[in-house]
């Protein structure tokens, strides 16, 4: 009996040394995200519910920050349905393109760790850069231009100028910057997938189509589901493309909401009504998100 309870006893003392070596190992971390994301966030859902200007009083107005927002702010509601857009365009477009890159670069393709560092490298490279080089590109007088002057004899292009095109060049700015990744996501559950799979359904009679959609997809479905959520969020926080390559116009075509929060924090120093613009974006996010992982259960598949 006695050496039952010492035998428990040293269990848990094991238990415990393991606990702390964890937290010791977890506790930089954790302090990080406590000081850089959790304090701030609360902080700035505080400040929603003030008016607090730069310089000057500040004062609690409770939810009158909100109540403006949604009752008599025309730009915060634009600025949703361009951000609306985007996701709408931006995420299929990600989801093809970095799919059908994955699933080209098979093992039958010679060099496709070279075309994985090439396909990679804009995700790495830095944002502003490169909108940067494609503001330079899409300007008038720019490589787009010049190209369709001289080699199609079609007249000035400003693509950037229109506000339906000033979105598509948001869009495509933004894949062709960020589809690497999802690439890289996809590439890995494509590999993990058992090759036995696809000969037994070939020896079934299985065709290409057929093979993709009844093994592919559900088997890659933890992979879809991942990039999804992570896109999806991102794409929400849409700033630099746009504020880069159209500065949100022509007029505001191309605003989105997070340069709108940062119109009114840093530029009109209205400190409450960013936070609380910030406050309705976490709140969307926030929701999406669920809304996908209690959709998942319906589609995604973890048993291989």
């Amino acid at each position: 009996m006695r050496r039952d309870v010492r035998s428990a006893t040293a269990t848990a003392a094991v238990g415990r040394r393991r606990s702390l070596t964890a937290w010791g190992f977890l506790a930089p971390s954790a302090a990080g995200f406590a000081v850089f994301t959790l304090i701030p966030i609360v902080g700035s859902i505080g400040l929603a519910f003030f008016v607090w200007p730069l310089l000057g009083e500040r004062t609690f107005t409770g939810l009158d920050n909100f109540r403006t927002l949604f009752t008599s702010d025309p730009a915060f509601w634009r600025a949703m349905l361009n951000t609306t857009v985007f996701v709408v365009l931006y995420v299929p477009l990600n989801f093809v393109v970095s799919l059908g890159l994955a699933l080209w670069m098979g093992p039958r393709i010679r060099g496709r760790g070279l075309y994985r560092v090439l396909f990679f490298l804009p995700a790495v490279t830095p944002m502003v850069a490169n909108a940067l080089v494609w503001r330079l590109l899409l300007q008038p007088g720019g490589l787009y231009d010049t190209v369709a002057q001289s080699w199609f004899g079609l007249g000035a292009q400003n693509p950037l100028g229109g506000p339906f095109s000033a979105m598509v060049c948001v869009v495509l700015m933004s894949v062709w910057q960020g589809f690497g990744y999802n690439m890289l996501v996809f590439a890995a559950g494509l590999e993990a997938i058992d090759r036995n799979l696809y000969e037994a359904a070939a020896i079934d009679g299985a065709g290409t189509l057929r093979r993709f959609w009844s093994i592919t997809v559900p088997m890659l479905s933890p992979s879809m589901f991942f990039a999804a959520v992570m896109t999806l969020i991102t794409s929400f926080q849409v700033f630099a493309q746009p504020y880069i390559l159209t500065g949100g116009g022509p007029g505001n075509a191309t605003q989105t909401t997070v340069m709108l929060m940062y119109q009114s924090g840093f530029q009109f120093f209205q400190l409450g009504t960013a936070s609380a613009i910030a406050t309705v974006l976490l709140l969307l996010i926030v929701l999406v998100t669920g809304l996908q992982f209690l959709g998942q259960r319906r589609w995604v598949h973890y048993d291989h």
